[in-house]
């Protein structure tokens, strides 16, 4: 149970209401939540499996038995299917060159894409790849995943916003905080046994945050995982898949030649 702290306030403070606008509160004693710090995690390696090292991953997941990527740069954007063993692409499809892709999420029978900074998405069929759709988001798109709720799409500030996986209307958000304290970066994402686990740009992290209150539940270093090869300074880990039915983590990065499954692990 989480103690509780309160903070005489001599003014009042402005807050914002549920519409953006601001609301004052009087002076008064308000009670604060204490929030635990965050459990510091490692990684041990399970298995390894080849990655296109061409491919700059901006978002993955792994459903019945394949990953499925989307990666991004301008003029060479994609949406794959890859195997897992072999890293062979399976499927592609080629995004316009004004779209940059970023986060990737599946619901129901529909892959959704968002891409960087034009505002929009598109639908598409799971086993063909057909267009379905498009959609528009205000502000940039960086990483996407699924919950029980609806969507969850992050733009590299320390904000996830919940998305109606049909309209594509926000209907929430989640304010992503360490010990109270804005945690900002926040880029590809993935839904893991009721935690949102998050990538944070341009480090070697991720972070386990509850959806509930947002607060970051743990810390994952995955520093020194890519071992003694050589990587360019936009070759950071990018892509957080989960397999629920081996309970597998996979994780990945920009132009990496290889794939992980991990276990993760408290840091000594």
């Amino acid at each position: 149970m989480q103690r509780r702290r309160f903070l005489a306030l001599a003014a009042g403070i402005a807050t914002l209401t549920g519409m953006g606008a601001l609301k004052l509160f009087p002076s008064r004693l308000l009670a604060q939540p204490e929030f635990p710090i965050p459990r510091q995690k490692t990684f041990r390696v399970i298995n390894t499996f080849p990655h296109d090292p061409a491919a700059f991953t901006q978002g993955l997941l792994f459903h019945d038995g394949y990953l499925y990527e989307s990666t991004g740069g301008w003029g060479s954007s994609s949406l794959r299917k890859v195997e897992l063993t072999t890293g062979r692409v399976l499927r592609k499809r080629n995004l316009p060159p004004q779209y940059f892709g970023e986060g990737l999420a599946l619901w129901g029978y529909r892959l959704i894409q968002v891409t960087w900074k034009s505002g929009t998405g598109f639908v598409y069929d799971l086993d063909t790849f057909d267009q379905l759709e498009t959609f528009s988001y205000p502000g940039e798109g960086w990483g996407l995943t699924q919950d029980e709720q609806g969507l969850i799409l992050s733009d590299g500030s320390h904000v996830l916003r919940r998305l109606d996986p049909y309209t594509f209307q926000e209907t929430g958000r989640i304010a992503v905080h360490d010990q109270g304290r804005p945690l900002r970066g926040l880029n590809e994402l993935e839904y893991i046994e009721g935690e949102i686990w998050a990538k944070i740009f341009p480090t070697d992290e991720m972070v386990r945050i509850d959806p509930g209150d947002g607060h970051v539940m743990a810390r994952v270093d995955l520093s020194g995982i890519f071992g003694p090869r050589r990587r360019s300074s936009e070759a950071v880990p990018n892509g957080i898949a989960y397999d629920p039915e081996k309970q597998r983590i996979f994780v990945t990065g920009k132009l990496w030649p290889v794939l992980f499954e991990i276990e993760v692990v408290p840091r000594k």
